[in-house]
């Protein structure tokens, strides 16, 4: 397995890293042709403050790239296209750094156990009454069922957006409160259901915040993307209002996500970098970076939802990728953004804008030649 370094990556033939040369330069060739086809100006697709006053953009936007991809094998860059070295809006791609944020703080000794409940370690006013048996597990597997207003932002904005789970099943055949009441759905115990919920997402980064004191994006550059030769051109935003003091200092706390503007800018080759990092269980070269038992975990199913771990998608019902085997995973966000894992075949790809992105990494994918 080859690791780059922070100045080089290098690349390697398609033949030699056991692809069909034809049939990988037709599946690039296809994926190339596949942008997203909106407006460059994403402030098009944020919300407007119908619903909400602060249902609209808080954090700072850029214009989105265009089309672009990479491929790795064992490592080497196989082939690419397009800008793979801009910084770019990722949306909600950014929940699998906090993710892996998580997992720096496991190994820190930050968080004992996932099923513990976050009110033991972080008392912020953020875990009391309805939300004092949330655990970290219930965050990171988006089951908390979180209730309050964290920046401005209640979190009913996102409930109902996308429910699943045993519980949600079994209202819906019978017309229970899974579904929207007058647009908020109601809320449960938490564990209840699986829901895609930024709001609650964002609560998940500002309780890391409050067990390392200081702001992720430092955290994150000083323990894992400054050791896996990341560049030095990612950024990683809150929102006008997420400002939290900390001892007396002011720090912003970040987004999941670019709902409402903010999250993870970053390039397609350093999000290569963080997909190998999880290719390999944590260990970057001989530099153990997050513990492996823990990307075990992270890659686990949820109960709730056999698709979802813990912030990262996983290919258990083939929702990444039908060419791939169940140990596949991604990071994904709006847009065609996806950083795809598949350990069975040692591939990584990245696509960024890509309108067909689960097609694009098929196409890849059946470009490998059959091993004896």
């Amino acid at each position: 397995m080859y690791f780059p370094k922070s100045d080089s990556w290098e690349t390697v033939e398609p033949g030699d890293a056991g692809f069909d040369p034809g049939r990988f330069a037709e599946a690039m060739n296809a994926a190339a042709l596949l942008d997203l086809g909106v407006s460059r100006d994403l402030r098009e697709m944020m919300p407007d403050g119908t619903r909400h006053p602060n249902d609209r953009p808080l954090g700072p936007l850029k214009d989105r790239g265009l089309v672009n991809g990479l491929v790795l094998r064992h490592g080497y860059i196989v082939g690419e296209f397009g800008d793979t070295l801009a910084p770019d809006v990722t949306f909600s791609a950014t929940k699998s750094y906090i993710s892996a944020v998580a997992g720096l703080a496991q190994l820190d000794g930050l968080i004992d156990d996932l099923d513990a409940p976050v009110a033991e370690t972080v008392a912020d006013g953020g875990f009391e009454g309805h939300n004092a048996t949330i655990t970290w597990r219930h965050l990171l597997q988006q089951t908390s069922e979180w209730e309050g207003e964290l920046f401005g932002i209640p979190d009913w904005i996102d409930r109902g957006r996308q429910v699943s789970g045993r519980a949600a099943e079994a209202e819906s055949r019978v017309g229970g409160s899974a579904g929207l009441a007058e647009s908020r759905r109601s809320l449960e115990f938490p564990g209840t259901f699986w829901e895609y919920n930024d709001v609650r997402v964002n609560r998940t980064a500002l309780a890391l915040l409050r067990l390392y004191g200081h702001a992720l994006p430092v955290v994150l550059r000083q323990r894992l993307m400054d050791p896996i030769g990341a560049s030095d051109t990612w950024q990683w935003h809150g929102y006008s209002t997420s400002g939290v003091d900390v001892e007396g200092q002011r720090i912003e706390s970040v987004s999941g996500g670019a709902h409402w503007g903010g999250g993870m800018w970053v390039s397609t080759r350093d999000h290569a970098r963080f997909g190998h990092l999880y290719l390999n269980r944590g260990r970057w070269d001989d530099r153990r970076i997050l513990d492996g038992a823990w990307v075990d975990e992270t890659v686990a199913p949820c109960a709730l939802n056999a698709s979802y771990g813990l912030m990262w998608w996983l290919n258990h019902e083939g929702s990444v990728s039908r060419a791939a085997g169940t140990a596949a995973f991604a990071a994904r966000g709006a847009g065609g953004n996806v950083v795809f894992v598949d350990p069975e075949t040692e591939v990584v790809i990245v696509l960024r804008w890509c309108r067909s992105a689960r097609s694009a990494i098929d196409g890849f994918l059946s470009a490998l030649k059959h091993e004896s």
